[in-house]
């Protein structure tokens, strides 16, 4: 089988990152290819950021020329998943109900450390919708912003570790990891807080893994049926930035993509 990733910010490196934590966690025979947006902004740090970041995403999606059994979203608390629902036909897992599902097998109460204070609203608002809210402890920042996770990783490690024994004595016996930036880092934290830690890449694999081999995807009788044709102007916007490049539009130049494997 083979799983697409898609890291919802521009920044290559941390698809990389990203990738390399699917890939650790796929089973033998699953491929995981993992890329992100053609435009939009590098990280994703509230509500504006996040709005134009899912734009690229499902842009992105409608111009990918591939094949794939599952998409996993690779952004915390971010919009879009939805869209993407009604865009495929395959199985759609989000990072942030994926980490809850998971940390809710393992333990009463779970909380979730994540980058700056300002996305926790999100987060709590994300996790209401999903209805996953109720066994949620606390939902706590680090104060460190997103590219800034790449600039340290001690430090950032430590940071986080000192965030979740804060979300621990709030009650959570399970910490999810709120950034898919800090994929990979799992079990370094867990080593320090003796609770599972679990990192929603991770765990979206897992679990698209189990849709796919039991055959089933989103249901489109109501709520995720695919979008009613009607004309969209300028959509998808990529290939019309493609053909103003092409034909040397002004606009174009400021637009840098950065692909990973696709």
């Amino acid at each position: 089988m083979r799983i697409l990733v898609m890291n919802p910010n521009t920044t290559a490196s941390m698809t990389a990152s990203i990738r390399a934590t699917a890939t650790a966690a796929a089973a033998p025979g699953t491929e995981i290819i993992a890329t992100e947006p053609l435009w939009g902004p590098e990280s994703i740090e509230g509500h504006f950021e996040g709005y134009l970041s899912a734009a690229a995403v499902l842009d992105r999606l409608a111009t990918l020329d591939l094949s794939f059994d599952a998409l996993v979203m690779a952004g915390f608390g971010e919009p879009g998943r939805e869209g993407a629902q009604e865009l495929l036909d395959v199985p759609v897992l989000d990072i942030t109900e994926s980490a809850a599902q998971m940390a809710m097998m393992l333990g009463h109460a779970y909380g979730i450390v994540t980058t700056l204070d300002r996305a926790v609203p999100q987060i709590r608002d994300r996790l209401l919708t999903a209805g996953l809210l109720q066994r949620c402890a606390a939902v706590r920042g680090t104060g460190l912003g997103v590219l800034e996770l790449e600039r340290d990783a001690q430090r950032t490690v430590e940071v986080i570790i000192d965030t979740a024994r804060d979300v621990v004595r709030a009650g959570a016996e399970v910490i999810c990891l709120g950034c898919g930036g800090m994929a990979g880092l799992q079990e370094k934290v867990a080593a320090e807080l003796g609770v599972p830690v679990v990192d929603g890449v991770a765990a979206a694999v897992k679990f698209a893994e189990s849709v796919i081999g039991l055959g089933l995807t989103t249901s489109t009788g109501r709520s995720f049926a695919p979008p009613r044709p009607k004309a969209i102007g300028s959509w998808p916007l990529s290939t019309h930035l493609s053909l103003g490049r092409a034909q040397g539009s002004p606009r174009s130049t400021a637009i840098s993509p950065q692909t990973s494997d696709i």
